[in-house]
């Protein structure tokens, strides 16, 4: 697998919330670091993802926002 995205982080599958349109998904990262992703429900049973299973977050962003209270 080839990708321009330099933020790839391999991790695990914890949890996948099956929706009728999409799919959320929560990959471990490190011990304790949990990233979600909304992806849609399509994508989700075409990856075959499954709990337990290693998968990869692509970070792919032109901007990071910020906010406090």
């Amino acid at each position: 697998m080839k990708l321009s995205a330099r933020n790839v982080l391999p991790g695990k599958v914890v949890s996948i919330k099956e929706g009728p349109a999409t799919t959320l998904v929560k990959i471990e990262v490190a011990p304790g670091l949990v990233i979600s992703s909304s992806i849609t429900t399509e994508g989700a049973e075409e990856l075959n993802l499954k709990e337990g299973s290693t998968a990869y977050a692509v970070i792919k962003a032109s901007s990071v926002l910020l906010a406090v209270e």
